[in-house]
């Protein structure tokens, strides 16, 4: 990737062993569009960073996991402040031009010693580094790194985006995921970024669920430095349609990666409602249907109990006529009409849900709404990795 560089060192935040502590920096002066958490309760990082690319440019994202820096009061705004400053004076930053972000267990202070002691090898690390070892610094409950390449042209020029992400629990964003940044080295018009991000994102990060919880430091953002020298990428254009088309590529795949990856999941599952009186209703038929427990763990059970569909969308707000209703395990009719299809229904939905992935469509027959949710089964090891995370 031109122009843009990676590092990532062991802090020991939470605990030594791994990665914990990463630098994202452009060479170049960068455009910037991020969205952040609806969550009322907000961390310290999250309202810096939120008041900090409003103005649309800046340079570097410091970030670390193993700590949230969550509800730690005046001092870890403090705290973070530091932390941002001492970045931003390494690599010759104001502190405007650097972002911070952070995951990890809510409400205890940062080891400020860990930190102060680990900026410096981090900023001369910049050479050695990998977006990978960013990838890997930033997971906590995560099984694997979520990277993802896509490459473009644009007046003849190529260019490429890359992103990474986290997140495995605590996931129904309202707006990104946990963690999720993007960097690109094309050359894209500033208004532009920022539209194509959040339509991007809402089809997105936005449609992703594994517990129906929304964070507290949820950030999504990408840079964007012009390094590979194509002409500026406008909306509206053959060119911007095309960056819009890979960024929501790269966006959706690796929201999917973060629903496979879901604490203790087995199961990845598509969620489709078509037929809605409009695109919101349709969103809100399939949340309800992908948060519900007790779809979720009919899932994980491979009981095709398409009761527990239809009830979830009788409850979510959308305009449902029971005797309209057909709900659908990938090709196999459970439910026409509200009523259960009959026949080898249940043997061969069974079926379908002892496959790793499916598909529950659901058709309102209503008007011309369609939306669709990427969610995870609900297992024992859910509970076992939430009931001992802070150990």
């Amino acid at each position: 990737m031109k122009g843009f560089r990676f590092s990532a060192v062991e802090a020991a935040i939470k605990k030594p062993g791994r990665l914990d502590l990463a630098l994202i920096f452009s060479d170049l002066p960068a455009y910037v569009a991020a969205v952040y958490t609806t969550n009322k309760v907000q961390a310290a990082p999250v309202i810096i960073s939120r008041a900090r690319s409003h103005n649309g440019s800046c340079r570097a994202l410091l970030v670390n996991s193993g700590n949230a820096n969550a509800c730690t009061g005046e001092q870890g705004m403090a705290d973070a402040l530091e932390c941002g400053r001492n970045t931003a004076e390494a690599l010759g930053l104001s502190d405007e031009e650097l972002l911070i972000a952070s995951t990890g267990v809510i409400g205890q202070p940062l080891p400020m010693e860990r930190f102060r002691k680990g900026i410096q090898p981090l900023v001369d690390g910049l050479d050695q580094g990998t977006l990978d070892h960013v990838a890997q610094a930033i997971m906590t409950t995560d099984t694997f790194p979520k990277i993802e390449r896509r490459k473009g042209e644009a007046g003849g020029k190529s260019y490429s985006i890359w992103g990474i992400a986290k997140g495995a629990g605590m996931i129904q964003p309202n707006m990104a995921t946990m963690l999720s940044f993007l960097v690109t080295d094309a050359a894209v018009d500033k208004a532009f970024l920022r539209r194509a991000f959040t339509e991007a994102v809402d089809g997105s990060f936005n449609a992703i669920t594994v517990d129906g919880d929304t964070s507290t430091n949820d950030t999504a953002l990408i840079f964007a430095n012009g390094a590979a020298g194509n002409p500026r990428i406008e909306g509206g254009t053959p060119e911007g349609n095309a960056f819009l088309a890979l960024l929501h590529d790269v966006l959706l795949s690796l929201a999917k990666l973060i629903v496979k990856d879901g604490e203790g999941a087995t199961k990845f599952v598509e969620v489709r409602v078509k037929g809605a009186a409009d695109n919101a209703d349709a969103k809100k038929g399939a949340l309800a249907i992908a948060n519900s427990l007790l779809v979720k763990t009919a899932f994980f059970g491979q009981d095709a109990n398409w009761g527990r569909i239809i009830c979830a969308l009788g409850y979510s707000g959308a305009r449902v006529e029971q005797e309209r209703v057909q709900i659908s395990f990938d090709d196999v009719v459970m439910a026409t009409g509200g009523v259960f299809a009959g026949g080898d229904a249940e043997a061969a939905g069974t079926r379908v849900l002892q496959q790793k992935e499916f598909t529950v469509s659901v058709d309102l027959k209503i008007g011309s709404g369609e939306a669709a949710v990427y969610t995870s089964d609900l297992s024992y090891d859910y509970v076992k990795i939430n009931a001992d995370y802070r150990t």
